[in-house]
């Protein structure tokens, strides 16, 4: 399994966290405040409202640290199927790559709803999901399809409950890898501080006197003196 960390800067899942939380809040504020909807239709127009910004928010973010967006959709081999959601594709100098995709989950771990586009992005898993044999036979597809997960919190309206990175089997059965995000924040090293500029150990007083030696003509002794 590749450690997805080395493809994704630190500073882009930083703002991908802080951006669920915010944009989860508005989405409830504005159904809340701005329309008469109420129990079960605002909780359906919250989900709604709440996953489109942030699908819009994932793909800025992600473009801004060089994400790169699938535009015409992503063929996979060997199927009709196509991606045409906002997927996001980060590579290495290597030429290996991940395909980075925004979905909320019901609850914390559960999987997120098997649409077209999930079903069609999990099969690039096929050579991560456990399996009985391995041979030149079975599909060798480069990369890895990679889940930004989100959960709302059931108990507080406007709020996330969980964050989490994941992947999800060829067969869409499970999780073959699901870290939240605080533990995979600590995949990254440690942010640099700023260095601070030393303070003067001694200080000086700002009336100081010249140091004359005890042998130094009298003269010196009575400028020093003045």
């Amino acid at each position: 399994m590749k450690d997805f960390s080395t493809f994704f800067p630190r500073d882009m899942i930083i703002d991908l966290n802080d951006m669920t939380t915010a944009l989860a809040l508005e989405a409830h504020k504005i159904v809340s405040e701005r329309t008469k909807l109420k129990g079960k239709s605002a909780r359906g127009a919250e989900g709604q409202l709440r996953f489109r910004i942030l699908e819009q928010g994932f793909q800025e973010i992600c473009e801004q640290h060089g994400g790169v967006l699938i535009e015409n959709g992503l063929a996979i081999g060997g199927t009709v199927h196509r991606i045409y959601q906002p997927f996001m594709r980060f590579s290495k100098g290597d030429g290996t790559g991940v395909i980075l995709a925004i979905a909320s989950m019901p609850g914390k771990r559960e999987l997120p709803v098997k649409n077209e586009s999930r079903k069609a992005g999990v099969m690039l898993n096929y050579h991560v999901t456990p399996r009985l044999a391995l041979d030149k036979s079975d599909p060798q597809l480069g990369d890895t399809f990679v889940l930004f997960l989100t959960a709302r919190d059931r108990a507080k309206a406007g709020q996330i409950e969980e964050v989490a990175i994941g992947v999800i089997d060829s067969k869409y059965e499970g999780y073959v890898f699901y870290e939240t995000i605080e533990r995979f924040m600590a995949r990254y090293a440690p942010a640099q501080e700023e260095a601070k500029p030393q303070e003067n150990i001694v200080k000086l007083k700002r009336n100081r006197k010249v140091y004359v030696p005890p042998e130094a003509p009298e003269e010196a002794k009575a400028e020093d003196k003045e």
